[in-house]
Parts: structure tokens; C-alpha cells; sequence
């Protein structure tokens, strides 16, 4: 003969039940930790990815004043080397080939430096030198030679979609100037 268990007498037994209870609990610590975890390693990879992004303009900057240099000035006219150095030195970091000169760059121009010490556009490399910085009220300073490397890299998240990285911009861009003369 079969027991019949009344419901009140079933509810009070499966209250007192604790088989799996910690099955359960560690599933539910797990999972928040899991999702904490890889928003971390996202987020680490993708701050990691912006400073190797800034470091490879830098490095093409300095290329374009190791291998042209004050001797060879406009350097985008007269150095037939600059732009070949400037990809290979922006590519050198962990990034390698994934990281990509912007178009139109390097480029070069004439700046002075205006009364809020920010760099002012003076003139083309493609004419004349300005003789001073008077346009830009600083008329006992010479205009310097400046080169300006940018850089894009497109960021891919490991976990699209569940992390905070994902919603962030894919696309880096850096700028680096060097003062060639």
C-alpha cells in the first residue's frame, strides 16, 4: 500500500530538503563571477590594444626623423624613404600588421606655436618657408618643421556582445608629431 503524503506534510519535507543546495549556490557565485572575469580580461586587452595603438604612431614618428632627419627637409618631398620607414616602424609593435597608417599620413607642415602654446598651422612644405610665426602673434619665433604620423587599428572583443568593451568604439586612431627642424 502506497503512502499518500498530504501536500502541507510535502512542503514542510521539501523546506527542510538541502541536498544541492550548494549546487546551486555555486552556480549562481559562478556565473556573476564569469561574467565579471571576462569583462575584465576585455577590458585589460582592449586598454592594452590602445596603448600599443599610441605607441606605434610614436615609433612612426621617431622613424620619420631617424631616416630623414634635419638634412633632407621637407621630408615628405625630399626624403624618398620617409614613407616606407613610417609603416614599417608603425607595424612593429604586438599589433603587427593590424595596425595601418591613416591615409593622407604621414604628412608635414609648417606650425607655430600661438599664445595658448598650442601648435598653429603656418604653411605647406610644397612652398616657401615663413620666414617668422607673426601670423599667429608670436612674430620672434621661426615656424618649425613638423611631421605628423596618424594610425587606425580596429579592435575585435573576444566576447562580443556580453561585455562592456564590445560597446565601446572599434576603431583607434593616434596621432604622433616630431619636429623635424
Amino acid at each position: 500500500m502506497k503512502r499518500r503524503i498530504l501536500p502541507s506534510a510535502l512542503s514542510r519535507r521539501l523546506a527542510l530538503d538541502c541536498e544541492g543546495l550548494a549546487a546551486i549556490e555555486f552556480a549562481l557565485v559562478s556565473s556573476i563571477l564569469v561574467f565579471l572575469l571576462t569583462n575584465v580580461i576585455d577590458l585589460g586587452i582592449y586598454t592594452a590594444s590602445r596603448i600599443q595603438v599610441e605607441n606605434a604612431a610614436q615609433m612612426g614618428a621617431q622613424a620619420a626623423w631617424q631616416t630623414c632627419g634635419v638634412g633632407s627637409l621637407p621630408a615628405t618631398i625630399n626624403c624618398p624613404g620617409l614613407g616606407a620607414a613610417v609603416a614599417l616602424a608603425v607595424q612593429s609593435t604586438s599589433l603587427g600588421t593590424n595596425v595601418a597608417l591613416k591615409k593622407g599620413s604621414p604628412s608635414e607642415g609648417y606650425y607655430c606655436v600661438d599664445g595658448t602654446n598650442s601648435l598653429t598651422y603656418v604653411a605647406a612644405v610644397s612652398g616657401s618657408e615663413p620666414s617668422s610665426c607673426a601670423s599667429v602673434g608670436n612674430s620672434s619665433s621661426v615656424p618649425g618643421d613638423y611631421v605628423l604620423v596618424e594610425v587606425n587599428y580596429t579592435y575585435a572583443s573576444l566576447f562580443p556582445g556580453i561585455t562592456i568593451a564590445s560597446t565601446l568604439p572599434s576603431l583607434m586612431t593616434k596621432a604622433a608629431w616630431m619636429r623635424l627642424g
